[in-house]
């Protein structure tokens, strides 16, 4: 079998015979910044602004408040501390949780959540 050279292989030979590749035009280089900009929007900004609720939510969050947790343990707040909650999960327990953990509060009227 007959060695062929680099510049001699069928895929470089159909290159040359296709002529010069045309300069890259402009919006070759803006799909990048394109794309960001719609996963900006499409996925960052949405979940800013559920971040911003939640703080807002446990901002607001007081003495006798019934809430559910990440963890989906349910309680009413007893006292609210500085970077901390102390929940009544039962008559006799008192757990005390991270502010973070709390997912949602119950909405008495209804029994429906709040999130």
């Amino acid at each position: 079998m007959p060695k062929m050279s680099l510049l001699a292989s069928p895929f470089f030979l159909a290159q040359a015979a296709a002529g010069a590749q045309p300069a890259p035009s402009l919006l070759s280089f803006l799909w990048m910044p394109l794309a960001l900009g719609a996963m900006y929007f499409f996925m960052i900004a949405p979940q800013r602004k559920k971040q911003k609720e939640h703080d807002k939510m446990l901002k607001a969050l007081q003495t006798g408040d019934e809430v559910v947790t990440t963890g989906g343990i349910y309680g009413v707040i007893t006292n609210v501390k500085d970077d901390r909650f102390v929940l009544k999960i039962s008559d006799t327990t008192k757990i005390e949780l991270a502010k973070g953990f709390i997912q949602s509060v119950i909405n008495r009227d209804s029994g429906d959540e709040k999130k």
